[in-house]
């Protein structure tokens, strides 16, 4: 017998049969099972949707865009406040619990292979684009600061267009330019040198 039976993060051991009766509920919908991170987790054209597990305490259903999902019975929770903005999660803490909302929950689960292929995700925010009238009437009139400039990745042509952008004045802003046309002419970013 080892200390196997009595070890609360024995995940296997402690919710087999909770487990089992989640798999079979996500079994009904067109889901395909994957493991990742070291548990299943359920697809629709390679995209997670649902993934479950047991902790110590509970037996969850983690729902990876559940902040798109209606949750009429007010019973889903983020687990990590301010770090997840999309993962949901609903627990339960025993067998008969998952059996009474067996139904709910297979209608949770269809809301979100429907959100999924709604193409409903949360969308990384874009930067607003920044734009240096100064730096474009410079690459108008040197054709080669221009090629050197178009060279650089989009990341690094936005650390030198905030470098210049930051500076309050103009005549700021044009000292900048003269300090990063060098560099620019020689293929070398703003940060290459702390990078």
């Amino acid at each position: 017998m080892g200390m196997s039976e009595k070890n609360p993060w024995n995940k296997t051991n402690q919710w087999a049969e909770e487990l089992d009766l989640l798999k079979s509920i996500i079994d009904k919908t067109e889901l395909e099972e994957m493991t990742k991170w070291g548990g299943p987790v359920y697809t629709i054209n390679k995209k997670n949707v649902v993934g479950v597990g047991g902790f110590k305490s509970y037996v969850g259903v983690w729902f990876f865009n559940g902040v798109f999902l209606k949750d009429e019975k007010k019973v889903l929770v983020n687990a990590n406040e301010g770090v997840t903005r999309a993962l949901r999660q609903w627990r339960f803490e025993s067998k008969d619990e998952i059996l009474k909302n067996e139904k709910f929950i297979l209608h949770y689960i269809n809301e979100a292979i429907a959100n999924e292929k709604a193409g409903l995700a949360i969308k990384p925010e874009k930067k607003e684009e920044i734009i240096s009238d100064f730096w474009l009437a410079e690459l108008k009139t040197d054709k080669k600061l221009k090629a050197a400039f178009e060279a650089f990745t989009p990341y690094k042509q936005r650390e030198f267009l905030e470098y210049i952008e930051s500076a309050k004045q103009e005549k700021t802003k044009l000292s900048r330019i003269e300090k990063i046309r060098p560099m620019v002419l020689d293929g070398i970013g703003l940060n290459d040198k702390y990078r």
